[in-house]
């Protein structure tokens, strides 16, 4: 199965995978590697695209969280039965693949190898605002990692010229970060703007003292064969859509 990857995160210590829609046992608007439970897709096929992840990975096991666009994380100690409402996930363990969903936010996966301690964070417009990718690296920290160690990468996620937004997103954005007035550019709709939020993610990763950062520079939106993507499906008046998976592990 073919997945993306990020020069910064290729070392012996890891293996990490940005999948695309392609790949998997779904059909239909979810066709095909739809890894997210929370769509209307049969779960039969949610559960095998997953595995096959799994499986792509050489993971013992594929764990994830319940995203609610929040700036929760939860550190992965052992397996639970549940995935906790959460939008970002740590862990020192090896050999388990822990990993996001998304159709147009962030994914962004992070590791320090030397200290054995990855994690990876849906970073949309507010979570990124309310601080899960600040909140991500402080975990990771407590685990043992270092700031200046510590290398993220940002995946696939909806491109600037793809999204635009009215003004009360502006307001809610500047009244919480008013450096991030360089993520919009005007849109021909008055009091309307494109979002840059790759951008922005990059942002608040350098904010929390990151200074190793990529980006795979894809688009969810224009790139339709490759990924799924919430935006498009609504402007297609689609009733449901796929999610794509992005996973890190700490080998063995």
């Amino acid at each position: 199965m073919d997945f993306l990857t990020s020069p910064l995160l290729l070392h012996p210590a890891l293996k990490h995978g940005f999948f695309t829609r392609q790949g998997g046992v779904s059909s239909g608007i979810y066709a095909s590697l739809n890894c997210g439970p929370g769509s209307q897709d049969a779960p039969k096929n949610v559960t095998e695209n997953r595995r096959r992840v799994c499986e792509a990975l050489g993971a013992e096991e594929l764990s994830g969280i319940y995203q609610i666009h929040s700036a929760t994380v939860r550190t992965l100690e052992s397996p639970w039965v549940t995935p906790p409402q959460a939008d970002a996930l740590v862990t020192r363990r090896k050999n388990i693949a822990i990993s996001v969903l998304t159709a147009d936010c962030c994914p962004v996966l992070l590791a320090d190898p030397e200290a054995g301690v990855i994690g990876a964070a849906h970073a949309g417009w507010k979570g990124a605002l309310e601080g899960i990718l600040e909140n991500t690296v402080q975990e990771m920290c407590r685990l043992g990692a270092a700031r200046e160690t510590i290398r993220a990468a940002i995946g696939p996620c909806i491109a600037q010229n793809a999204y635009e937004t009215g003004p009360e997103f502006y307001a809610a954005v500047m009244e919480r970060d008013p450096a991030a007035h360089r993520f919009f550019r005007p849109a021909s709709r008055p009091d309307h703007s494109f979002f840059d939020l790759a951008g922005f993610v990059k942002h608040r990763l350098q904010t929390a003292g990151l200074e190793h950062i990529d980006h795979l520079e894809r688009d969810t939106y224009g790139e339709q064969d490759l990924f799924f993507s919430y935006r498009r499906t609504t402007h297609r008046r689609e009733t449901d859509y796929g999610r794509q998976i992005s996973a890190i592990m700490i080998c063995s």
